[in-house]
Protein backbone atom coordinates (compact mmCIF):
# COMPACT_ATOMS: atom_id res chain seq x y z
CA UNK A 1 0.00 0.00 0.00
CA UNK A 2 1.13 3.54 -0.71
CA UNK A 3 2.99 5.46 1.98
CA UNK A 4 3.57 9.23 1.69
CA UNK A 5 7.12 9.78 0.55
CA UNK A 6 9.03 12.34 2.59
CA UNK A 7 11.75 12.43 -0.05
CA UNK A 8 9.43 14.40 -2.32
CA UNK A 9 10.44 17.41 -0.23
CA UNK A 10 14.20 17.17 -0.76
CA UNK A 11 16.30 20.16 -1.72
CA UNK A 12 16.07 21.14 -5.40
CA UNK A 13 19.84 20.82 -5.70
CA UNK A 14 20.99 17.29 -4.84
CA UNK A 15 24.55 15.92 -4.89
CA UNK A 16 25.36 14.06 -8.07
CA UNK A 17 24.74 10.58 -6.65
CA UNK A 18 22.84 9.52 -9.74
CA UNK A 19 25.14 10.97 -12.38
CA UNK A 20 22.49 13.26 -13.86
CA UNK A 21 23.60 16.61 -12.50
CA UNK A 22 24.22 19.09 -15.26
CA UNK A 23 27.66 20.57 -15.75
CA UNK A 24 26.54 24.12 -15.02
CA UNK A 25 24.34 25.69 -12.36
CA UNK A 26 20.87 26.86 -13.40
CA UNK A 27 20.99 30.02 -15.45
CA UNK A 28 19.36 33.19 -14.20
CA UNK A 29 18.33 34.16 -17.71
CA UNK A 30 14.69 35.08 -17.21
CA UNK A 31 14.27 38.81 -16.69
CA UNK A 32 12.48 39.05 -13.36
CA UNK A 33 9.79 41.55 -12.59
CA UNK A 34 10.68 44.14 -9.91
CA UNK A 35 8.46 42.18 -7.50
CA UNK A 36 10.99 39.34 -7.51
CA UNK A 37 14.30 41.16 -8.02
CA UNK A 38 15.35 40.64 -4.42
CA UNK A 39 14.55 36.93 -4.32
CA UNK A 40 17.81 35.01 -3.69
CA UNK A 41 18.87 32.64 -6.46
CA UNK A 42 18.54 29.58 -4.22
CA UNK A 43 14.86 30.42 -3.70
CA UNK A 44 14.21 31.34 -7.32
CA UNK A 45 15.65 27.96 -8.34
CA UNK A 46 13.52 26.09 -5.79
CA UNK A 47 10.39 24.63 -7.39
CA UNK A 48 8.56 24.78 -4.05
CA UNK A 49 9.16 28.54 -3.81
CA UNK A 50 8.01 28.95 -7.42
CA UNK A 51 4.83 26.96 -6.69
CA UNK A 52 4.06 28.75 -3.44
CA UNK A 53 4.47 32.14 -5.10
CA UNK A 54 2.52 31.39 -8.27
CA UNK A 55 0.02 33.99 -9.45
CA UNK A 56 -3.38 32.51 -8.58
CA UNK A 57 -5.93 35.35 -8.63
CA UNK A 58 -7.14 38.22 -10.76
CA UNK A 59 -6.40 40.49 -7.81
CA UNK A 60 -2.71 39.58 -8.10
CA UNK A 61 -2.76 39.94 -11.89
CA UNK A 62 -4.11 43.49 -11.77
CA UNK A 63 -1.01 44.62 -9.84
CA UNK A 64 1.36 43.07 -12.42
CA UNK A 65 -0.24 43.70 -15.82
CA UNK A 66 -2.31 46.53 -17.31
CA UNK A 67 -6.03 45.79 -17.80
CA UNK A 68 -8.96 47.91 -18.89
CA UNK A 69 -11.73 48.17 -16.25
CA UNK A 70 -14.17 46.14 -18.36
CA UNK A 71 -11.51 43.42 -18.77
CA UNK A 72 -11.08 43.14 -15.02
CA UNK A 73 -14.83 42.89 -14.54
CA UNK A 74 -15.04 40.09 -17.11
CA UNK A 75 -12.04 38.27 -15.62
CA UNK A 76 -13.62 38.45 -12.18
CA UNK A 77 -16.66 36.62 -13.51
CA UNK A 78 -14.41 33.97 -15.08
CA UNK A 79 -12.30 33.37 -12.00
CA UNK A 80 -14.45 30.52 -10.70
CA UNK A 81 -14.70 28.82 -14.10
CA UNK A 82 -11.12 27.61 -14.50
CA UNK A 83 -8.09 27.50 -12.23
CA UNK A 84 -5.33 30.10 -12.58
CA UNK A 85 -1.70 29.45 -11.68
CA UNK A 86 1.40 31.01 -13.23
CA UNK A 87 4.81 30.41 -11.62
CA UNK A 88 7.00 33.54 -11.30
CA UNK A 89 9.54 31.95 -13.70
CA UNK A 90 6.98 31.56 -16.50
CA UNK A 91 5.30 34.88 -15.70
CA UNK A 92 8.68 36.57 -16.12
CA UNK A 93 8.72 35.51 -19.78
CA UNK A 94 5.74 37.82 -20.45
CA UNK A 95 6.28 41.21 -22.06
CA UNK A 96 4.07 43.23 -19.72
CA UNK A 97 3.77 46.07 -22.24
CA UNK A 98 2.26 43.85 -24.94
CA UNK A 99 -1.37 42.81 -24.39
CA UNK A 100 -0.98 40.34 -27.29
CA UNK A 101 2.21 38.78 -25.91
CA UNK A 102 2.18 35.05 -26.84
CA UNK A 103 3.26 33.93 -23.36
CA UNK A 104 0.56 36.08 -21.79
CA UNK A 105 -2.10 34.70 -24.13
CA UNK A 106 -1.33 31.14 -23.05
CA UNK A 107 -1.33 31.78 -19.32
CA UNK A 108 -3.41 34.86 -18.42
CA UNK A 109 -7.23 34.70 -18.54
CA UNK A 110 -9.03 36.60 -21.28
CA UNK A 111 -12.63 37.86 -21.55
CA UNK A 112 -12.79 35.87 -24.81
CA UNK A 113 -13.02 32.71 -22.72
CA UNK A 114 -16.67 33.56 -22.00
CA UNK A 115 -17.51 33.53 -25.72
CA UNK A 116 -18.76 30.56 -27.73
CA UNK A 117 -20.25 32.08 -30.90
CA UNK A 118 -20.42 28.79 -32.81
CA UNK A 119 -21.94 26.79 -29.97
CA UNK A 120 -19.62 24.01 -31.07
CA UNK A 121 -17.24 24.05 -28.13
CA UNK A 122 -17.66 21.28 -25.58
CA UNK A 123 -16.45 20.27 -22.12
CA UNK A 124 -15.10 16.95 -23.42
CA UNK A 125 -14.70 17.47 -27.18
CA UNK A 126 -12.67 14.27 -27.67
CA UNK A 127 -15.15 12.16 -25.65
CA UNK A 128 -12.37 10.77 -23.49
CA UNK A 129 -14.83 10.05 -20.68
CA UNK A 130 -16.97 7.90 -22.98
CA UNK A 131 -13.93 5.74 -23.79
CA UNK A 132 -13.16 5.25 -20.10
CA UNK A 133 -13.62 1.61 -18.97
CA UNK A 134 -12.47 2.54 -15.45
CA UNK A 135 -12.42 6.03 -13.87
CA UNK A 136 -9.42 8.07 -15.01
CA UNK A 137 -8.33 5.77 -17.86
CA UNK A 138 -9.09 6.36 -21.54
CA UNK A 139 -8.69 3.37 -23.86
CA UNK A 140 -9.31 4.53 -27.41
CA UNK A 141 -6.61 3.00 -29.60
CA UNK A 142 -6.13 -0.78 -29.37
CA UNK A 143 -2.54 -0.61 -28.07
CA UNK A 144 -2.60 2.62 -26.02
CA UNK A 145 -4.13 3.83 -22.79
CA UNK A 146 -4.10 7.25 -21.14
CA UNK A 147 -4.11 7.64 -17.35
CA UNK A 148 -5.35 10.81 -15.64
CA UNK A 149 -3.17 10.76 -12.53
CA UNK A 150 -3.81 14.23 -11.05
CA UNK A 151 -5.91 17.35 -11.66
CA UNK A 152 -2.96 19.62 -10.85
CA UNK A 153 -0.67 21.54 -13.21
CA UNK A 154 2.21 23.91 -12.59
CA UNK A 155 0.47 26.34 -14.97
CA UNK A 156 -3.08 26.14 -16.31
CA UNK A 157 -3.01 26.71 -20.07
CA UNK A 158 -6.01 28.72 -21.22
CA UNK A 159 -6.72 26.39 -24.17
CA UNK A 160 -6.45 23.09 -22.24
CA UNK A 161 -8.51 20.23 -23.66
CA UNK A 162 -8.83 18.65 -20.21
CA UNK A 163 -10.28 21.58 -18.29
CA UNK A 164 -13.03 19.30 -17.00
CA UNK A 165 -10.36 17.25 -15.16
CA UNK A 166 -8.18 20.11 -13.94
CA UNK A 167 -11.17 21.99 -12.50
CA UNK A 168 -11.01 19.67 -9.48
CA UNK A 169 -9.74 21.59 -6.46
CA UNK A 170 -7.03 20.15 -4.28
CA UNK A 171 -4.68 17.29 -5.09
CA UNK A 172 -4.71 13.52 -5.11
CA UNK A 173 -1.98 12.78 -2.60
CA UNK A 174 -2.44 9.10 -1.86
CA UNK A 175 -3.05 6.12 -4.11
CA UNK A 176 -6.80 5.70 -4.45
CA UNK A 177 -8.95 2.78 -5.48
CA UNK A 178 -9.28 4.40 -8.92
CA UNK A 179 -5.48 4.48 -9.29
CA UNK A 180 -5.38 0.76 -8.48
CA UNK A 181 -8.19 0.06 -10.96
CA UNK A 182 -6.27 1.85 -13.73
CA UNK A 183 -3.13 -0.17 -13.12
CA UNK A 184 -5.15 -3.38 -12.86
CA UNK A 185 -6.90 -2.63 -16.17
CA UNK A 186 -3.55 -2.12 -17.94
CA UNK A 187 -2.20 -5.30 -16.35
CA UNK A 188 -5.15 -7.38 -17.55
CA UNK A 189 -5.41 -5.83 -21.04
CA UNK A 190 -2.63 -7.55 -22.98
CA UNK A 191 -3.14 -5.43 -26.11
CA UNK A 192 -1.89 -2.28 -24.34
CA UNK A 193 1.73 -1.61 -25.30
CA UNK A 194 1.94 2.13 -24.67
CA UNK A 195 0.72 3.95 -21.54
CA UNK A 196 0.51 7.74 -21.39
CA UNK A 197 0.78 8.98 -17.80
CA UNK A 198 -0.97 12.32 -17.90
CA UNK A 199 -3.22 14.65 -15.92
CA UNK A 200 -3.05 17.54 -15.14
CA UNK A 201 0.69 17.12 -14.95
CA UNK A 202 2.11 13.93 -13.41
CA UNK A 203 5.30 15.73 -12.40
CA UNK A 204 3.25 17.63 -9.81
CA UNK A 205 2.66 14.32 -7.99
CA UNK A 206 4.55 13.51 -4.78
CA UNK A 207 7.48 11.25 -5.64
CA UNK A 208 5.91 8.37 -3.76
CA UNK A 209 2.78 8.39 -5.86
CA UNK A 210 4.69 8.84 -9.11
CA UNK A 211 6.85 5.90 -8.05
CA UNK A 212 3.66 3.84 -7.57
CA UNK A 213 2.73 4.34 -11.23
CA UNK A 214 6.22 3.83 -12.63
CA UNK A 215 7.07 0.76 -10.54
CA UNK A 216 3.82 -0.97 -11.42
CA UNK A 217 3.86 -0.10 -15.12
CA UNK A 218 7.49 -1.11 -15.65
CA UNK A 219 6.73 -4.58 -14.26
CA UNK A 220 3.98 -5.24 -16.82
CA UNK A 221 5.68 -7.23 -19.56
CA UNK A 222 3.34 -6.22 -22.39
CA UNK A 223 3.87 -2.49 -21.70
CA UNK A 224 6.77 -1.40 -23.91
CA UNK A 225 6.52 2.37 -23.52
CA UNK A 226 5.59 4.69 -20.65
CA UNK A 227 5.04 8.24 -21.83
CA UNK A 228 5.07 11.07 -19.28
CA UNK A 229 2.92 13.93 -20.56
CA UNK A 230 4.27 17.05 -18.88
CA UNK A 231 4.70 20.77 -19.41
CA UNK A 232 7.05 21.10 -16.44
CA UNK A 233 10.18 21.58 -18.62
CA UNK A 234 8.45 24.64 -20.10
CA UNK A 235 6.53 26.21 -17.21
CA UNK A 236 8.51 25.13 -14.12
CA UNK A 237 11.89 23.65 -15.13
CA UNK A 238 13.10 24.10 -11.55
CA UNK A 239 11.11 20.97 -10.61
CA UNK A 240 13.56 18.96 -12.71
CA UNK A 241 16.63 20.42 -11.02
CA UNK A 242 15.99 17.60 -8.51
CA UNK A 243 18.22 14.65 -9.44
CA UNK A 244 16.02 12.33 -7.42
CA UNK A 245 13.07 13.03 -9.71
CA UNK A 246 15.24 12.51 -12.80
CA UNK A 247 16.53 9.22 -11.36
CA UNK A 248 13.00 8.04 -10.55
CA UNK A 249 11.83 8.71 -14.12
CA UNK A 250 14.89 6.94 -15.52
CA UNK A 251 14.45 3.94 -13.21
CA UNK A 252 11.43 2.65 -15.14
CA UNK A 253 13.60 2.08 -18.21
CA UNK A 254 10.62 2.53 -20.55
CA UNK A 255 10.01 6.26 -20.11
CA UNK A 256 9.62 8.76 -22.93
CA UNK A 257 8.96 12.42 -22.12
CA UNK A 258 6.14 14.12 -24.03
CA UNK A 259 6.50 17.85 -23.43
CA UNK A 260 4.80 20.93 -24.80
CA UNK A 261 6.65 23.97 -26.16
CA UNK A 262 4.41 26.31 -28.16
CA UNK A 263 6.60 29.37 -28.72
CA UNK A 264 10.34 29.93 -29.24
CA UNK A 265 10.55 32.25 -26.21
CA UNK A 266 9.73 29.28 -24.02
CA UNK A 267 13.07 27.72 -24.99
CA UNK A 268 15.29 29.21 -22.30
CA UNK A 269 18.61 28.14 -20.77
CA UNK A 270 16.58 26.73 -17.86
CA UNK A 271 14.34 24.60 -20.06
CA UNK A 272 17.31 23.53 -22.21
CA UNK A 273 19.18 22.47 -19.09
CA UNK A 274 16.45 20.13 -17.84
CA UNK A 275 15.92 18.66 -21.31
CA UNK A 276 19.64 17.89 -21.38
CA UNK A 277 19.38 16.20 -17.97
CA UNK A 278 16.47 14.03 -19.14
CA UNK A 279 18.31 13.07 -22.31
CA UNK A 280 21.48 12.22 -20.43
CA UNK A 281 19.41 9.99 -18.16
CA UNK A 282 18.30 8.03 -21.23
CA UNK A 283 14.82 9.44 -21.86
CA UNK A 284 13.88 10.58 -25.39
CA UNK A 285 11.87 13.81 -25.52
CA UNK A 286 9.08 14.47 -27.99
CA UNK A 287 7.19 17.74 -28.28
CA UNK A 288 3.53 18.45 -28.80
CA UNK A 289 2.63 21.96 -29.95
CA UNK A 290 -0.85 23.36 -30.35
CA UNK A 291 -1.59 25.71 -33.24
CA UNK A 292 -2.79 28.84 -31.44
CA UNK A 293 -4.01 32.09 -32.98
CA UNK A 294 -1.74 34.95 -31.98
CA UNK A 295 0.84 32.62 -30.44
CA UNK A 296 2.40 30.54 -33.21
CA UNK A 297 0.07 30.73 -36.21
CA UNK A 298 2.64 32.16 -38.59
CA UNK A 299 5.40 30.44 -40.50
CA UNK A 300 8.30 32.46 -39.11
CA UNK A 301 7.39 31.73 -35.49
CA UNK A 302 6.83 28.05 -36.19
CA UNK A 303 10.16 27.64 -37.99
CA UNK A 304 11.94 29.40 -35.11
CA UNK A 305 10.23 27.15 -32.59
CA UNK A 306 11.02 23.91 -34.43
CA UNK A 307 14.65 24.86 -35.07
CA UNK A 308 15.00 25.84 -31.42
CA UNK A 309 13.67 22.45 -30.36
CA UNK A 310 16.19 20.69 -32.58
CA UNK A 311 19.00 22.68 -30.98
CA UNK A 312 18.07 21.29 -27.56
CA UNK A 313 17.50 17.81 -29.07
CA UNK A 314 13.75 17.76 -28.52
CA UNK A 315 11.97 16.07 -31.42
CA UNK A 316 8.93 17.92 -32.81
CA UNK A 317 6.26 15.22 -32.81
CA UNK A 318 2.75 16.64 -33.22
CA UNK A 319 1.27 19.99 -34.18
CA UNK A 320 -2.31 19.82 -32.91
CA UNK A 321 -5.14 21.88 -34.27
CA UNK A 322 -6.62 23.54 -31.18
CA UNK A 323 -9.48 21.42 -29.87
CA UNK A 324 -13.04 22.79 -29.66
CA UNK A 325 -13.03 22.98 -25.88
CA UNK A 326 -15.11 25.47 -23.92
CA UNK A 327 -13.31 28.80 -23.53
CA UNK A 328 -10.68 28.25 -26.23
CA UNK A 329 -12.51 29.33 -29.35
CA UNK A 330 -10.46 32.54 -29.68
CA UNK A 331 -7.31 30.41 -30.12
CA UNK A 332 -8.65 28.37 -33.03
CA UNK A 333 -7.42 29.01 -36.56
CA UNK A 334 -8.61 27.61 -39.86
CA UNK A 335 -7.24 24.27 -41.02
CA UNK A 336 -5.96 26.13 -44.08
CA UNK A 337 -3.70 28.16 -41.80
CA UNK A 338 -2.20 24.94 -40.46
CA UNK A 339 -1.70 23.56 -43.97
CA UNK A 340 -0.14 26.84 -45.08
CA UNK A 341 2.41 26.55 -42.27
CA UNK A 342 3.11 22.90 -43.08
CA UNK A 343 3.69 23.87 -46.72
CA UNK A 344 6.43 26.21 -45.48
CA UNK A 345 8.15 23.48 -43.47
CA UNK A 346 8.47 20.44 -45.72
CA UNK A 347 11.56 20.84 -47.88
CA UNK A 348 12.46 24.15 -46.24
CA UNK A 349 13.93 22.66 -43.09
CA UNK A 350 15.24 19.32 -41.87
CA UNK A 351 12.69 16.51 -41.96
CA UNK A 352 13.49 15.56 -38.36
CA UNK A 353 12.16 18.96 -37.29
CA UNK A 354 8.77 18.67 -38.99
CA UNK A 355 5.85 17.60 -36.79
CA UNK A 356 2.76 15.78 -37.99
CA UNK A 357 -0.16 18.20 -38.19
CA UNK A 358 -3.24 16.50 -36.74
CA UNK A 359 -6.84 17.15 -35.85
CA UNK A 360 -7.80 15.21 -32.74
CA UNK A 361 -11.29 14.53 -33.93
CA UNK A 362 -14.49 14.85 -31.93
CA UNK A 363 -16.54 11.80 -30.95
CA UNK A 364 -13.37 9.92 -30.06
CA UNK A 365 -12.25 9.56 -33.66
CA UNK A 366 -8.60 10.01 -32.67
CA UNK A 367 -5.77 11.85 -34.38
CA UNK A 368 -6.26 12.45 -38.10
CA UNK A 369 -3.10 13.67 -39.91
CA UNK A 370 -3.43 16.52 -42.37
CA UNK A 371 -0.84 17.60 -44.91
CA UNK A 372 -0.55 19.50 -48.19
CA UNK A 373 -1.35 17.38 -51.23
CA UNK A 374 1.85 16.08 -52.78
CA UNK A 375 0.11 13.44 -54.87
CA UNK A 376 -1.18 15.43 -57.85
CA UNK A 377 -2.48 12.74 -60.19
CA UNK A 378 -2.21 9.02 -60.80
CA UNK A 379 -2.69 6.26 -63.31
CA UNK A 380 -2.46 2.49 -63.23
CA UNK A 381 1.29 2.82 -63.68
CA UNK A 382 3.06 6.14 -62.97
CA UNK A 383 1.94 8.84 -60.55
CA UNK A 384 2.58 12.59 -60.63
CA UNK A 385 4.08 14.03 -57.46
CA UNK A 386 4.68 17.63 -56.38
CA UNK A 387 7.69 18.69 -54.33
CA UNK A 388 8.04 21.74 -52.05
CA UNK A 389 9.27 23.89 -55.00
CA UNK A 390 6.18 23.21 -57.06
CA UNK A 391 8.13 20.89 -59.37
CA UNK A 392 5.93 18.17 -60.88
CA UNK A 393 7.60 14.79 -61.29
CA UNK A 394 6.55 11.60 -63.03
CA UNK A 395 7.33 8.72 -60.67
CA UNK A 396 7.35 5.13 -61.88
CA UNK A 397 6.16 3.31 -58.79
CA UNK A 398 6.79 -0.25 -59.99
CA UNK A 399 9.67 -1.80 -61.90
CA UNK A 400 7.73 -2.95 -64.95
CA UNK A 401 7.51 -2.04 -68.65
CA UNK A 402 5.17 0.76 -69.63
CA UNK A 403 1.80 -0.27 -70.99
CA UNK A 404 1.42 -0.50 -74.76
CA UNK A 405 0.47 2.74 -76.43
CA UNK A 406 1.15 4.74 -73.29
CA UNK A 407 3.06 7.55 -75.01
CA UNK A 408 0.57 9.92 -76.56
CA UNK A 409 0.95 13.48 -77.79
CA UNK A 410 -0.43 15.48 -74.86
CA UNK A 411 0.59 18.24 -72.47
CA UNK A 412 0.70 19.30 -68.85
CA UNK A 413 -0.08 16.73 -66.15
CA UNK A 414 -1.44 14.40 -68.80
CA UNK A 415 1.92 14.63 -70.56
CA UNK A 416 3.62 13.30 -67.45
CA UNK A 417 1.20 10.42 -67.10
CA UNK A 418 0.88 9.40 -70.75
CA UNK A 419 3.54 11.22 -72.74
CA UNK A 420 7.30 11.14 -72.68
CA UNK A 421 7.85 13.99 -70.20
CA UNK A 422 9.28 13.17 -66.77
CA UNK A 423 9.17 16.58 -65.09
CA UNK A 424 7.66 20.05 -65.22
CA UNK A 425 9.77 22.74 -63.54
CA UNK A 426 8.34 26.14 -62.49
CA UNK A 427 10.00 29.13 -64.09
CA UNK A 428 12.63 30.91 -62.00
CA UNK A 429 13.54 27.88 -59.87
CA UNK A 430 16.43 28.79 -57.55
CA UNK A 431 17.90 25.31 -57.48
CA UNK A 432 18.16 25.21 -61.27
CA UNK A 433 19.83 28.62 -61.17
CA UNK A 434 22.43 27.26 -58.77
CA UNK A 435 23.03 24.34 -61.11
CA UNK A 436 23.62 26.69 -64.03
CA UNK A 437 26.26 28.48 -62.01
CA UNK A 438 28.14 25.18 -61.77
CA UNK A 439 27.92 24.14 -65.41
CA UNK A 440 31.30 23.06 -66.82
CA UNK A 441 32.53 21.14 -69.83
CA UNK A 442 30.55 17.85 -69.90
CA UNK A 443 33.77 15.99 -70.66
CA UNK A 444 35.51 17.34 -67.56
CA UNK A 445 35.68 13.99 -65.86
CA UNK A 446 35.23 10.51 -67.25
CA UNK A 447 32.11 8.87 -65.99
CA UNK A 448 29.99 11.99 -65.77
CA UNK A 449 26.50 11.42 -67.09
CA UNK A 450 26.71 14.31 -69.53
CA UNK A 451 24.65 16.94 -67.80
CA UNK A 452 27.85 18.81 -66.94
CA UNK A 453 26.69 19.59 -63.42
CA UNK A 454 28.90 19.21 -60.40
CA UNK A 455 27.77 19.37 -56.79
CA UNK A 456 28.19 22.52 -54.73
CA UNK A 457 30.35 20.60 -52.26
CA UNK A 458 33.08 18.60 -53.95
CA UNK A 459 34.67 17.05 -56.99
CA UNK A 460 33.50 14.43 -59.44
CA UNK A 461 30.07 13.60 -60.76
CA UNK A 462 27.19 14.70 -58.60
CA UNK A 463 25.02 12.15 -56.85
CA UNK A 464 21.40 12.06 -57.75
Amino acid sequence: MFEPDARSFTSPVVPDVNGYEDDEPPSRSSARLPLWNDVPDHQWDDWRWQTQNSIRSVRQLRTLLPFAPDELEALGRLESEYKLAIPPYYFSLIDADDPADPIRLQSVPSPHEAENPSGYELDDPLEEDKDSPVPGLTHRYPDRALLITTPNCTMYCRYCTRKRATLTRGGWEGVSADDERMIDYVRKTKSIRDVIVSGGDPLTLPLGKLRYYLDNLKEIDHVDVIRIGTRVPVTLPQRLYDNELIALLASAGKVYIQTHFNHPREITPESARVCKSLLRAGMPINNHSVLLKGVNDDLGTMRELLRGLLRIKVRPYYLFHCDPVIGAGHFRTSVWKGLQIMEGLRGHMSGIGIPTYVVDSPHGGGKIPLMPNYLVSMSDDPVVLRNYEGMLIRYQAEDKPSAEGLKTATRGISGLLQGDKTQLMPEGNERMARRRLNVIDPGYEAGCDGDGILPMHGNGCHSR
